[in-house]
């Protein structure tokens, strides 16, 4: 069953440097299905869906370690195998001296529409990983992004729109 987001509900989750979770909000812990309990400590990708792109995931650490901010569209798995969808957006939490000392994302709920674009290119990134690995399912990504002539950020913004 897919769960979704309220139009105005704001996940929030914090994690350490090596992804384990320090500090989730109510929405996510309602959400995930999961308790506060059973949430912290664990490695944020206790809610992974199998049908999400590791290729997605590779760009999304690529620039969060390198102190960019990421927004994706992330399809979740809940502790009764539910599933959710979200807009997130991921960015590095640093300490006095710019040193990374954990993760901070927010998520929202993603547009139908961007959706509707989302999911049939995940598919095909994902097929193409099964093959071809992390490579395949990036060149299905940059063939896209060459295709509209935009960056990956500038595509993945003007979709949620």
């Amino acid at each position: 069953m897919t769960r979704e987001m309220g139009e105005n509900d704001f996940i929030v989750s914090k994690t350490d440097t090596k992804g384990r979770l320090t500090y989730v909000n109510k929405i996510f812990i309602d959400l995930a299905e999961y308790t506060e309990e059973e949430l912290l400590g664990k490695p944020h990708n206790i809610v992974r869906h199998p049908d999400m792109p590791k290729t997605i995931f590779k760009l999304l650490w690529e620039r969060i370690q390198n102190k960019q901010e990421i927004f994706a569209y992330v399809v979740n798995k809940t502790k009764n195998e539910n599933d959710y969808w979200v807009y997130a957006n991921v960015t590095a939490s640093l300490d006095e001296n710019g040193n990374i000392v954990g993760y901070y994302s927010v998520r929202r709920k993603p547009n139908a529409d961007a959706l509707a674009i989302i999911k049939p290119l995940y598919a095909q990134i994902l097929q193409a990983e099964k093959s071809g690995g992390i490579a395949a399912g990036e060149k299905i990504l940059n063939d896209l992004i060459n295709k509209e002539g935009v960056s990956y950020d500038e595509l993945i913004i003007s979709i949620q729109k």
